[in-house]
């Protein structure tokens, strides 16, 4: 059985992808599911301010012990350092594009170093499952770091399960965000939930 790591944005993005995981595995390219050993791993330095921070970190402790989830917390909040590299590096004629792009990279850069020092096979992320990411730049930079890294990654659209996978979160009342994370989302009022 191969083994998956996923990184997990937030609990309530999770829930859904948990269980199809749990029941069904991974979906592949072609639509059928394969088995596998999965652990999710939480790396979000983007969230801000940092009660917010603390309060995804502590849903996603809560829901990997409530359904017994093998998980990681790489445990780094630096707002400073954050602002700083997306003011240096998005822009136009810059490393990244986008503010997203350059959030998506340093996670999933992260994500793909932790599976390729712990033998992981496959990487993806609970990203996909929100409507209101940028499915186009995740896949791409996920494509990238497959590359880079020799891990493969697994780009899954889920998002036509994201209402139902909230519905699941307010059932089991994990805390639900408002925004989508960072400083700037919450600044320019984006509340994308």
């Amino acid at each position: 059985m191969r083994k998956l790591l996923m990184h997990t944005c937030c609990a309530p993005c999770f829930v859904y992808i948990e269980n199809e995981l749990k029941e069904k595995g991974l979906m592949n390219y072609n639509g059928t599911y394969e088995t596998v050993d999965y652990t999710a791993y939480f790396y979000n330095p983007n969230i801000h301010p940092k009660v917010e921070y603390e309060r995804r970190k502590n849903a996603f402790i809560e829901f990997c012990k409530l359904k017994e989830v093998k998980n990681v917390v790489k445990d780094e909040y630096d707002l400073n350092y954050f602002v700083k590299n997306v003011v240096e590096q998005v822009g136009e004629n810059k490393k990244f594009q986008l503010r997203c792009e350059y959030c998506y990279y340093i996670r999933l850069k992260k994500v793909f170093e932790y599976a390729k020092e712990n033998d992981f096979d496959i990487v993806s992320t609970t990203l996909t499952i929100s409507p209101y990411q940028n499915h186009d730049v995740i896949k791409k930079i996920g494509e990238k770091l497959q590359s880079e890294y020799g891990i493969e990654f697994r780009y899954v659209d889920y998002t036509s399960h994201f209402r139902e996978g909230q519905k699941m979160a307010r059932e089991l009342s994990i805390y639900m965000q408002k925004y989508c994370g960072c400083i700037f989302s919450m600044d320019a009022g984006k509340w994308v939930y």
